[in-house]
């Protein structure tokens, strides 16, 4: 199958909605229990005030991961993970299925451009923005933020888990609290997922074109070697949108004050109190986390895509059955 059909294995039909859900969720679920830790170093290292106060050094991504581990215990590196996983498989499910139909609206005579590529990931992570990872960061980053050990039972933090978290913001802060920074969020999952998908494609296509037969699957270390490269691009290109976008949703909005009002408040403050350099914080967590974690999501989902795609069966007219 070329990396720019739309065709599946030897020329069939492309996989079915049911096909990328069940792959997508699982490729998601592998990554997340893989790179969680990662993750919660990089929304302690970007909500760090460190850099505020003289005397005071920012601590690296390294030594973050200790502090965390020192005193709340290496479980502390996971917190946050149950809304991970409870958002991360409709999450995937939605990107793969959503870019997926997307490549197909874009297509044409079964092939993808580049340009449609590009399109199809970005209104993908659009989508996926705004049905779900949009309310799931905001209670991960609750739960991340915390600073309680979880090795001490008289130490209660606020937020007990994923659900407890949900259920809390939207008592005391209403359903809205679950969608804020969503412009945000969508921005930077719609910029991720268009250099992400469109790299992963690119260097897909280049590498099939090498095999003797350019239409044969890639093995999986291809697949996942590919992945880790398309995963390191987005995270560089739109770093300040998470950072602003992980501190605005950390917090309750102040009575009176504007989506717009707090992005720009929070933006001045950060250039005014730290620098431009404070935009860029937590940039290596995130691509120590973000890459990994899509090697690990494409090599799954091309595996578990195949093994689906092999119980279809071939019936005499050219059609199939799922």
């Amino acid at each position: 199958m070329s990396a720019k059909s739309t065709s599946g294995p030897g020329g069939k039909k492309p996989a079915s909605v049911a096909t990328n859900l069940i792959a997508g969720g699982g490729a998601g679920a592998m990554e997340a229990l893989a790179c969680h830790p990662l993750d919660t170093i990089k929304v302690r290292m970007q909500l760090s005030r460190r850099g505020r106060l003289p005397g005071l050094k920012r601590r690296g991504f390294i030594k973050t991961g200790m502090e965390i581990a020192k005193k709340e215990t290496p479980l502390g590196l996971y917190k946050g993970l149950g809304a991970v996983l409870t958002g991360i498989v409709p999450k995937m499910a939605c990107r793969f299925t959503s870019y997926e139909q997307y490549k197909l609206l874009l297509s044409k005579d079964g092939q993808v451009t580049t340009a449609a590529n590009f399109w199809a990931g970005l209104f993908a992570g659009v989508t996926e923005a705004v049905l779900v990872v949009c309310p799931m960061e905001v209670v991960k980053i609750r739960l991340q933020a915390q600073h309680h050990s979880m090795a001490d039972p008289l130490d209660i933090p606020k937020y007990r888990n994923a659900a407890h978290a949900c259920y809390t913001v939207v008592k005391e802060e209403g359903v809205g609290a679950l969608y804020r920074g969503v412009t945000l969020t969508a921005l930077r999952q719609g910029t991720n997922q268009a250099a992400n998908f469109t790299a992963y494609t690119e260097l897909k296509d280049w590498l099939q074109q090498k095999q003797e037969d350019p239409s044969a699957a890639l093995p999986g270390w291809k697949t996942a070697a590919i992945g880790l490269i398309s995963g390191a691009v987005g995270p560089f290109t739109n770093a300040p949108i998470d950072t602003i976008k992980t501190r605005l949703q950390r917090s309750p909005a102040e009575p009176g004050q504007t989506a717009v009002g707090r992005i720009t408040a929070i933006t001045n403050q950060m250039m005014k109190q730290e620098g431009l350099r404070a935009f860029w914080m937590g940039i290596t967590p995130r691509v120590m986390r973000v890459a990994p974690g899509q090697a690990v999501t494409f090599a799954v989902y091309e595996y578990l895509k195949g093994i689906l795609e092999k119980g279809r069966d071939v019936l005499p007219g050219g059609q199939y059955e799922e």
